[in-house]
């Protein structure tokens, strides 16, 4: 299930129905459908392996036996590490000039328009804070976004004893693809060995929300869930592809998302069919405040 964007969401749903094993990369099924889609796989006996490289990681940090409960497994919480993206130190005032081209080109990972722009905002990682939640049962306040601009250390898991165990690799989807595809066992990937030597320190880093608003709506959108997190994604997909349209600029986008949820306010979510409401009628208002900024 590796479709970008809320554009995977139907066939996903059908291979959970199905019963299938789900390798899932399509962020956009947890974010707006989590709940339902979690039920989902339960009801049918579908098994879930994430693909995103942090969620993999966290998989593989995670007990064996792993049933969903933080708290009886003795886990105090989830560490999601972010590369920071290549805005990472550069000044508030210049992010007004951020051209398509400076924000598709992210520091170690070869990766898509979308979302290249997704992680120079950090909302790549707020739709993963998203993702964990469900996929891990994990409240917000126990995920904990860590910059990690060396993106070596993919994800950890910190234990009620003071044990933190991480997955580390060179970033290379290869790695997470070849450990969801050999599982339970461990296939060849053809990803190079990594080499500490030359990797030589690791750095850390807490997470501005002045610099990444977006992560701090992410968050906002996972503690008032319902259809907010459906109307976080499809505000940014507007938001994303009218900067890369150059319709407005990179520091209009958490600006278009927050107008947006604003706008709709929270509203139950019971079904699929709810869930694409709360979509087109995110897409619409997005692009109603396009319309005006213009």
């Amino acid at each position: 299930a590796a479709i970008v964007g809320a554009a995977g969401i139907r066939p996903t749903f059908a291979a959970a129905k199905a019963g299938k094993l789900v390798l899932l990369a399509n962020k956009e099924t947890l974010v707006m459908a989590g709940r339902i889609f979690m039920d989902m796989v339960k009801e049918h006996s579908a098994i879930l392996l994430p693909i995103d490289s942090e969620h993999n990681a966290i998989h593989q940090s995670l007990p064996h036996d792993f049933d969903g409960s933080l708290q009886e497994k003795g886990i105090r919480r989830i560490l999601l590490t972010a590369s920071g993206g290549p805005f990472r130190n550069a000044s508030l005032d210049s992010l007004a000039h951020v051209t398509p081209a400076q924000a598709c080109a992210h520091p170690n990972w070869d990766m898509g328009r979308k979302i290249s722009v997704d992680s120079a905002t950090m909302m790549n990682k707020g739709l993963e804070v998203i993702e964990a939640h469900w996929l891990f049962n994990a409240a917000s306040e126990n995920i904990q976004v860590v910059i990690h601009p060396q993106s070596v250390i993919h994800s950890m898991v910190e234990y009620i004893d003071g044990s933190v165990l991480a997955q580390l690799g060179n970033p290379d989807m290869r790695t997470p693809i070849a450990h969801a595809m050999g599982y339970p066992e461990r296939i060849e990937s053809g990803v190079a060995s990594l080499n500490m030597f030359e990797v030589a320190h690791l750095d850390f880093e807490k997470p501005d929300f002045k610099r990444f608003p977006c992560l701090r709506l992410a968050y906002e959108a996972l503690d008032m869930g319902d259809n907010m997190p459906a109307v976080l994604n499809a505000a940014n997909e507007i938001a994303v592809e009218s900067f890369l349209e150059e319709k407005m600029p990179f520091t209009a986008i958490p600006v278009m998302i927050e107008h947006v949820m604003n706008t709709l306010g929270q509203e139950t979510i019971h079904s699929l069919s709810d869930v694409l409401k709360a979509d087109s009628a995110a897409r619409d208002a997005a692009h109603d405040w396009l319309n005006t900024f213009r």
